[in-house]
């Protein structure tokens, strides 16, 4: 896998992957930014909720399960100082489809969790990461 940033002026950057797509990151205007992106850390923290989404979508269809809805809510907080890592991360899943069981949700969150999820399981040698989910009508 590679990935390219490239400055373009002040705080603003455009990254490219691998695989071809863009995205514009910018930091705020108090670092010298114009709010014209998503902060790299920000990139991050849906990094891990699209890793994450895509696991537990892809482990109920396997299961024969129908999914019409999978959303991920993520709250983080930061170290205070320098390097202001992510310290506590929460996952919120809300899923629903026909016939759905709040146990087939609940195992696939915690295999993509324990099992599954690159960004979860790195971001977790550092930060303090809990899950849970809410099953809605579909």
């Amino acid at each position: 896998m590679k990935a390219r940033v490239k400055w373009v002026e002040g705080t603003l950057m455009v990254g490219e992957s691998g695989s071809g797509h863009a995205v514009v990151m910018d930091g705020p205007p108090e670092s010298g930014g114009r709010n014209l992106g998503v902060r790299p850390m920000e990139m991050l923290l849906l990094g891990l909720g699209g890793c994450t989404q895509f696991d537990v979508v892809h482990i109920l269809r396997k299961g024969r399960h129908q999914v019409t809805r999978c959303e991920v809510e993520l709250e983080a907080q930061r170290a205070d100082s320098d390097p202001k890592v992510f310290t506590r991360i929460h996952v919120h899943f809300i899923v629903a489809g026909p016939g759905l069981t709040a146990k087939a949700v609940e195992r696939a969150v915690a295999l993509s969790a324990e099992k599954y999820c690159s960004a979860s399981l790195m971001l977790g040698e550092v930060a303090e990461i809990s899950h849970d989910f809410e099953l809605v009508d579909a």
